[in-house]
């Protein structure tokens, strides 16, 4: 697709990876943040340590790893290879893959934030009530946790967007399949084709603008309900 000579592919195959990386990290970071609210263990220091390692470590440094992990010749590569005769690196899969590790803390520490504004409280008021443990979370917790879950979403769907030296180093630059915006920029400024970067630049500004003005909203709008 594109529009005006310019390649508009990469902003759809970005909006693709962004979407289906933060439907995977919610579903992830929803146990470990609550986990991470309420145990006492002493590895929870270690496990936070972990999660949030993303936001410190290089983006190439852990797109380098991934890279060594995820490749053919490693075991996990070459498990993913035997069952589905695909490689994990240079594929949409691997960018995924890449993108939930890259994206993790903004997902789970909004989460876990919430998550320990909420408390215990309210989930056991519902237990008194004969509610599941289960049940308990998925019609006390989760509505009480509304701010947490949407400003992680939003979150780590603007991270992913942005995206450059870890789905570079996993995923390369093959149109189609793993040339992102981010990188698509990259490629305009190395050309010099100055004007097509400035578009992409230009509409990345303008939606980095916008999640952040929806974040800020949302904690105005939105308070967590204390326990």
């Amino acid at each position: 697709m594109s529009g005006g000579g310019l390649d508009l592919a990469p902003v759809g195959l970005s909006a693709l990876l962004a979407a289906v990386t933060t439907f995977m990290l919610l579903i992830i970071a929803t146990p470990l943040s609550w986990w991470l609210a309420h145990t006492r263990a002493r590895a929870k220091v270690l496990v936070e340590a972990v999660t949030a390692l993303p936001l410190v470590l290089p983006p190439t440094v852990l797109g380098f790893y991934l890279l060594v992990v995820l490749s053919p010749t490693a075991p996990l590569g070459a498990a993913f290879v035997s069952l589905t005769g695909t490689t994990l690196t240079f594929s949409f899969t691997g960018l995924v893959v890449a993108s939930v590790i890259y994206s993790l803390p903004f997902a789970v520490q909004p989460l876990q934030a919430s998550f320990e504004a909420i408390g215990r409280g309210p989930l056991e008021a519902a237990a008194t009530l004969g509610a599941s443990p289960l049940d308990a979370f998925m019609t006390v917790a989760t509505p009480l946790a509304l701010r947490g879950y949407i400003t992680a979403a939003v979150l780590t769907f603007a991270h992913t967007l942005g995206e450059f030296g870890v789905v570079l180093m996993v995923g390369g630059s093959i149109p189609g399949r793993t040339k992102v915006l981010s990188i698509a920029i990259y490629e305009h400024v190395e050309t010099i084709d100055y004007a097509s970067a400035h578009v992409l630049s230009a509409m990345m500004l303008a939606f980095s603008f916008l999640v952040l003005l929806l974040v800020f909203v949302i904690n105005r709008r939105y308070p967590i309900r204390m326990s």
